[in-house]
């Protein structure tokens, strides 16, 4: 069986009408014995136009009700992107154009003597069609990006930007022909003199291309995706990626507001991703207490006893004791003195019970790097840095555990006989001027 291509369709529709006289401006000019010139084309255009309007009239509800009852029968989830996004209702309003073209060819060719006529409705068609066919693209477009967004990796890979740089052309070849058209020139030709209008156009696009190839960069190194957690301080973007698109990409940051900030400024600019804090399966820690550094000491026989029963001490503390026994009597050191040999101090045994204590803990990710080191002291005192990883990475759950942690850790000093440096407040500032003047009395 012979496929029928579109030009053999409408030489088979003018044959078949010449045969049979079928011309709606003829037979009303007949009808009526008005001036021919004038009502034989005006029929026939509003006779094109109304069979245009009919052909959407009974497209609509299809592409509006019936299509989309269809697609929620079928098990696939892409048709019903694609209804989503409008294609099956910008294929609908191309329709009456494509039927105004061939009409127009049938009724209105060469040897109908309304050829000028003719033309006109044609070129408006013409208009029409490349118009829809181009929302009919942007439709489709928009429907792969929805389906796109359904795949598990589709986060690694934004192709918005593609997809947008696809509308760009589709837009400028839109333009194009529109031009040749109502200029009667070939395309060709037009795109030819385009060169003198690089310049401009640089100029005018200089955005979406900056865009465009940052985009293939951020893409294809895998720099950025939608979900990322961004943080850029010039330009105060602090939260999760929402929208990486042609010309900019959208951050929410975490008090809701978001963020806007040019793709290519991602390029020529530093900014941190954490991605790689979710990747490794833990959020820092990394917090320190200062401890008065007047209450450090070595610790006597009595404060050992009562660390010994803290269960997380029991081991160390007797391991560190039988090894500081060995170097010492290895070195003949005079125990009479505290400043000869190797003795314990609270503030190690401190350090170790951190250490003990975090590696119990079930809210540390055992497998990264876990320290709890001495700092520069200071005129605060001296820092204890806890620095250690929350297997939890989400926000409120580490906020949770550094806290749960942290207060353990205050609590807990005192019984190290230590204490947590903080610098005088009113309350203690008037209880030493209580003081002093108590003194100052019982001298008088």
């Amino acid at each position: 069986m012979r496929i029928l291509d579109p030009a053999r369709i409408l030489i088979i529709m003018r044959g078949y009408m010449e045969e049979h006289a079928i011309h709606p401006g003829r037979m009303l000019t007949e009808l009526t014995g008005w001036n021919t010139d004038a009502v034989e084309p005006l029929a026939t255009i509003t006779v094109i136009l109304l069979i245009a309007g009919m052909l959407y009239a009974l497209l609509k509800p299809v592409a509006g009700r019936i299509i989309p009852a269809l697609v929620k029968r079928t098990s696939n989830t892409w048709d019903s992107m694609f209804v989503a996004c409008g294609v099956f209702n910008r294929l609908a309003a191309m329709a009456p154009g494509v039927a105004a073209h061939a009409l127009a060819d049938v009724w209105m060719g060469p040897e109908s003597g309304m050829a000028a006529a003719g033309n006109v409705l044609q070129s408006i068609a013409h208009l029409w069609i490349l118009f829809f066919g181009m929302w009919t693209i942007h439709a489709v477009l928009d429907g792969i990006v929805a389906i796109y967004r359904t795949l598990p990796f589709s986060g690694q890979i934004p192709i918005r930007s593609f997809v947008q740089v696809i509308k760009l052309i589709t837009v400028l070849i839109l333009l194009i022909l529109t031009l040749a058209l109502l200029l009667g020139k070939s395309p060709a030709l037009l795109l030819s003199g385009m060169g003198a209008m690089t310049a401009v156009l640089m100029l005018v696009f200089k955005d979406p291309i900056l865009g465009f190839v940052a985009g293939v960069q951020l893409s294809a190194n895998r720099m950025l995706a939608v979900g990322d957690w961004l943080e850029m301080s010039k330009y105060d973007a602090d939260g999760d990626v929402i929208e990486v698109s042609l010309t900019t990409v959208k951050v929410r940051n975490w008090d809701q507001t978001i963020t806007t900030i040019p793709t290519y400024a991602l390029i020529s600019d530093s900014f941190k991703n954490w991605r790689g804090m979710t990747e490794a399966g833990g959020r820092r820690i990394k917090r320190s207490l200062f401890i008065d550094m007047s209450t450090i000491h070595f610790l006597n026989d009595e404060d050992i006893d009562n660390l010994r029963k803290a269960q997380l001490l029991t081991d160390y503390i007797q391991d560190k004791l039988t090894e500081i026994d060995k170097f010492n009597r290895e070195h003949g050191v005079d125990p009479e003195s505290p400043v000869n040999g190797r003795r314990l101090t609270n503030i190690g045994t401190f350090r170790a019970y951190l250490v003990a204590y975090l590696k119990s803990h079930t809210g540390i990710n055992q497998n990264l790097i876990m320290i709890v080191r001495q700092l520069q002291p200071t005129s605060s005192g001296l820092p204890i840095e806890i620095y250690a990883f929350t297997s939890d990475t989400g926000w409120i759950a580490h906020e949770g555990v550094q806290s749960d942690i942290f207060d353990h850790i205050l609590a807990v000093v005192p019984q190290f006989g230590l204490r947590v440096f903080q610098s005088p407040s009113g309350s203690d500032i008037l209880h030493i001027a209580g003081i002093t003047s108590k003194k100052n009395a019982d001298n008088k």
